[in-house]
């Protein structure tokens, strides 16, 4: 479950700053083709957060399990982002690069 919330977490935290506010928080300059790569990388955390769920509770309760895995990533960054921009991207970045290879190995 761990894995699930720390790729929600991820993902809301590239949906988030590819929003033009949160990116200037963190950034100084806009970078249009930034934005982009977070929002597809956001996107696909959220997806691939799905997977551990569905493994672990099954088709029938895996997806109601990972919209709570959704609120409690969102929750976190929220709490995070307005008061350590840098540090809320800095635990995003470490929750995708362990939680992308402890995927992998779950899924072979």
């Amino acid at each position: 479950m761990i894995l699930a919330a720390a790729l929600c977490y991820a993902g809301m935290a590239g949906l988030c700053l590819a929003m033009d506010r949160h990116h200037s928080q963190v950034w100084k300059t806009k970078a249009p083709n930034r934005q982009r790569l977070l929002r597809i990388a956001g996107w696909l955390l959220l997806a691939l957060a799905a997977w551990p769920c569905v493994l672990i509770w099954g088709s029938a309760v895996g997806p109601v399990v990972w919209c709570g895995m959704l609120s409690v990533g969102a929750f976190t960054l929220v709490l995070l982002l307005p008061y350590r921009p840098r540090t809320a991207v800095l635990l995003a970045a470490i929750a995708a690069g362990a939680g992308l290879p402890v995927l992998l190995l779950t899924a072979g």
